[in-house]
């Protein structure tokens, strides 16, 4: 198993209690550990292998937090595919689609195997290395930009609602996280000069492609897609028929809409071209 450390190895391997699953792939992969694939697997020391890996968390039989990376993209996608569907599936990789095991976990999870001890990570010399760990949701970084971006696309529904058409005559408005519409920042702090130089910067990507998974299409309603962009201190969530949004690493905690104007449609279709799309 190259590049792995074979005690960890086996330490994960040892009766490990799967409790969930994510995807590492160009079109899917979890948003906290970079703006793009790339990004995302130096993060967790892999190689941006095209075909991508699964990423399964659980706990051995001393309750020591593991993230097992097997390169059975499909087992995953099964798994994951079943499990949201409310069925019961038995994630057991075969040994031999082990690439790695990582102490800790990148996410946050919210359940623990039962029988064991509670979850914590493993034993420095066992490890090999520094354990994996959510980041720190009490301050706003580019993770948490991205972890908000990552819920606007889930709940599009509800932020949609929330902005009206009349809002965009003052484009560039921002509102608050936690705040109605009416919380929302004039002009004069900055925010349409911050939306402007992101959708320049996200337009540079049609003629200069970026790095694989920096711009993502997945499902949407109807005809439209839910596009995803990101770049250095920014992230975009838009759908293809619809409005933007955009999350600045220097503006914590807010969300600035982009109506459609005259230049959004074509860049989100542009965009929508280049993107990486899930299998």
């Amino acid at each position: 198993m190259a590049g792995t450390n074979d005690e960890a190895v086996a330490a994960a391997d040892d009766a490990l209690y799967v409790l969930t699953a994510v995807l590492l792939t160009p079109a899917q992969f979890p948003s906290v550990l970079g703006d793009d694939y790339p990004q995302a697997c130096a993060a967790l020391d892999l190689p941006p292998l095209a075909d991508g890996y699964g990423l399964v968390l659980g706990q051995d039989g001393d309750g020591s937090r593991w993230t097992v990376v097997i390169d059975d993209v499909s087992l995953v996608a099964v798994a994951i595919a079943s499990w949201d569907c409310g069925m019961e599936y038995d994630l057991s990789p075969d040994e031999r689609a082990v690439v790695s095991a990582l102490p800790g976990w990148p996410l946050a999870v919210a359940v623990a195997a039962p029988g064991v001890p509670a979850p914590h990570d493993p034993p420095a010399e066992t490890a090999g290395r520094p354990a994996l760990s959510p980041p720190d949701t009490d301050s706003w970084g580019p993770a948490q930009r991205r972890l908000g971006a990552d819920e606007i696309a889930l709940q599009w529904a509800s932020w949609r609602e929330q902005i009206d058409n009349a809002f965009f005559s003052a484009e560039g408005r921002g509102k608050d996280t936690g705040s109605a519409p009416e919380g929302r920042d004039g002009t004069e702090s900055g925010g349409l000069s911050s939306v402007r130089r992101v959708l320049a910067e996200a337009r540079a990507y049609v003629d200069s492609p970026p790095p694989l998974g920096r711009v993502r299409s997945s499902f949407a309603p109807g005809d439209a897609r839910t596009l995803r962009a990101d770049g250095p201190g920014w992230s975009i969530v838009a759908r293809t028929d619809d409005i933007a949004f955009v999350l600045l690493d220097d503006k914590p905690g807010q969300v600035l809409p982009v109506g459609r104007g005259p230049e959004l449609p074509g860049l989100l279709e542009a965009l929508d071209k280049m993107a990486v799309r899930p299998l």
